[in-house]
């Protein structure tokens, strides 16, 4: 087709030229002398990004799933309880691997489209004398649902009652695009992936791990043999020691390493409170547009409307599939899909990562004629006009600000 494909799906996300560019390298020696002179600075710029001072950041070659496989392999042993709670397609697949990992996991079952019951785990933790639970995993941003939970809310309830479990959080579609605080919220382990905020191809499982582990995993002696689950390729302490000299346990995927350090530049150079405000900026765009053509958004409360994707049900008499196949087919632009308990009910946009008011127009746009070719009543332009009317009425709002100051 003529003109370039709108890519509004929650990931992979649009790649800025710059990172395109940083990744148009020869091919070059990952054990050259010279290698820490890049990857050093890399890896304390990146724990700027995940806001944290005292924890470290590791790259794998890999996707988010690795790191949630890395999060639970190092830290758990078979039998170990994990408190989740499943509310939407991501959510559910990390406790799946809990369970696949034979370890004894406390799931607490939510509506998709609301976010991680923060009384429900209170109840657990507080019920939990023994102290068997030694991971509490979240979802902060459930990319099926568009949903986005309260990681500090877990914290504080786990302070609260004085529990020592970990706390470990799916941050692949936040981490880079809303706000995150690994240090401030207690964070012991951040699972994100290279395809979303950051802005890369898949490829990357990045992963921020707290002091508090790296100590634990470091001074464990022995571990039962029969439960232990092993580290093997996503062994923290060994890729800590590798690191520390600016090198990697084994082959690392360069050429995206030069991208990461590209578009790490760019979210730094923006200012992690700009990028977090520009977000939700473009997010409440699209929720202006939703309310125009009489749609509802799938996550249930507004305190918990995602700022990087939002799932758009359609009315009972509608397949959402519809208007996907027709955005993409007749329009060149690609709509998330609904996935397990939503298909055929939502169509997701994806607004995260390279993107500014125009492009959401674009995508908002390509949404509009999809739906009205798959039959879905409502006024034409209504969505994108309101979209227009929110941009131009805050844009002016912030000049008034500016020129105030």
């Amino acid at each position: 087709m003529i003109g370039n494909r709108t890519l509004a799906v929650p990931g992979p996300t649009n790649m800025p030229f710059r990172v395109r560019q940083a990744m148009d390298v020869a091919l070059e020696d990952h054990r050259a002398p010279d290698l820490p002179d890049f990857t050093l600075p890399l890896f304390a710029d990146l724990k700027k990004v995940f806001r944290t001072e005292t924890g470290t950041v590791f790259v794998f070659p890999g996707s988010g799933t690795g790191g949630w496989e890395a999060a639970l392999r190092n830290t758990l042993s078979a039998g170990d309880g994990v408190l989740a709670s499943s509310f939407g397609q991501f959510s559910d697949l990390w406790v799946q691997m809990c369970r696949q990992l034979n370890l004894n996991v406390t799931c607490i079952d939510q509506e998709w489209g609301k976010a991680t019951p923060i009384d429900a785990y209170r109840d657990a933790l507080a019920a939990d004398k023994n102290h068997s639970i030694k991971a509490v995993l979240v979802c902060h941003n459930e990319t099926a649902t568009g949903v986005t939970s309260d990681v500090a809310a877990v914290r504080r309830v786990m302070d609260d009652l004085n529990h020592p479990a970990m706390l470990f959080v799916d941050g692949v579609s936040s981490i880079g695009s809303i706000e995150f605080n690994m240090d401030e919220w207690g964070v012991d382990v951040a699972v994100s992936g290279s395809q979303k905020g950051f802005m890369l191809p898949t490829g990357l499982a990045i992963v921020g791990v707290s002091e508090r582990v790296l100590y634990e995993i470091k001074n464990v002696s022995t571990r039962d043999a029969d439960t232990y689950l092993g580290c093997g390729y996503f062994d923290f302490h060994y890729m800590a020691e590798t690191n520390r000299t600016g090198y990697f346990p084994y082959t690392p995927a360069m050429t995206l390493m030069r991208g990461l350090r590209a578009s790490v530049d760019m979210l730094l150079e923006e200012g992690l409170d700009n990028v977090f405000a520009r977000h939700h900026r473009l997010a409440e765009g699209v929720r202006q547009a939703i309310t125009a053509w009489g749609l509802r958004n799938c996550a249930v409360d507004q305190a918990n409307f995602s700022d990087t994707v939002t799932a758009i049900l359609v009315n009972e008499d509608c397949d959402a599939n519809d208007v996907i196949k027709a955005a993409y087919h007749n329009y060149g632009v690609s709509l998330g899909g609904g996935l397990s308990k939503v298909a055929g009910k939502v169509f997701r946009i994806g607004h995260l990562g390279w993107l500014n008011e125009a492009m959401v127009l674009q995508m908002l746009g390509g949404a509009e004629m999809a739906m009205r070719d798959a039959g879905i009543q409502f006024d034409a332009g209504s969505g994108v006009g309101a979209a227009v009317t929110y941009f131009t009425d805050t844009h002016a709002e912030k000049a008034k600000l500016l020129a105030a100051e």
